[in-house]
């Protein structure tokens, strides 16, 4: 199932509507990775809410896509983590290491413009 890739302001939210496969998993990241440079976003949020169980390829995924997407100069979030799914990667000892997650997309859309604002102020002065 493909994954919808929204754009608004400079932000891509891509929102997980259901399990994926790992080729889906591919497949999300070269569209993300696509859009970023197509539409030279800032930020990247992955929703992953509806997700029941994060495995090893998924997690090393998330990292590759923030870290392909660093490469471009948009920060990737990760927002939605399931309390169940974060104690079932810390028990397997998976981690998003690099990646900034929040609690939900308003959290991680409201992180992404406070950092936005800092980064104009910076700029300004």
């Amino acid at each position: 199932m493909p994954v919808p890739i929204l754009k608004q302001e400079h932000f891509l939210i891509a929102s997980i509507q259901d399990e994926l496969s790992d080729e889906e998993l591919v497949l999300l990241r070269d569209q993300l990775v696509n859009k970023v440079r197509q539409f030279r976003s800032r930020a990247v949020l992955i929703d992953v809410t509806v997700l029941d169980i994060m495995d090893s390829f998924a997690a090393r995924t998330l990292r590759s896509i923030a870290h392909m997407t660093k490469l471009l100069g948009a920060e990737t979030v990760v927002v939605g983590i399931q309390p169940d799914v974060a104690l079932s990667m810390v028990q397997l000892g998976l981690t998003l290491e690099g990646i900034v997650v929040a609690m939900d997309l308003e959290d991680g859309l409201c992180m992404l413009r406070r950092r936005e604002g800092q980064k104009h102020a910076a700029t300004k002065q």
